[in-house]
């Protein structure tokens, strides 16, 4: 946490506009592609679902 707070006092480097910006641009990304995410995470746990019963039914 003290890295993080040095790093936003820090001037050399990205500054708070910056960081917030790229914050804005992922939570957009994140809404706009909501369904081919979840789609994508729900196909990994069903795979992993099946996966692991394959090994325990062993």
């Amino acid at each position: 946490m003290k890295t993080f707070k040095r790093m936003l006092k820090d001037e050399s480097g990205f500054g708070v506009v910056e960081i917030v910006l790229i914050i804005i641009v992922i939570v957009a990304l994140i809404i706009i592609f909501r369904d081919e995410i979840m789609s994508l995470v729900t196909k990994a746990f069903g795979t992993i679902t099946e996966k692991t019963n394959d090994i325990v039914n062993t």
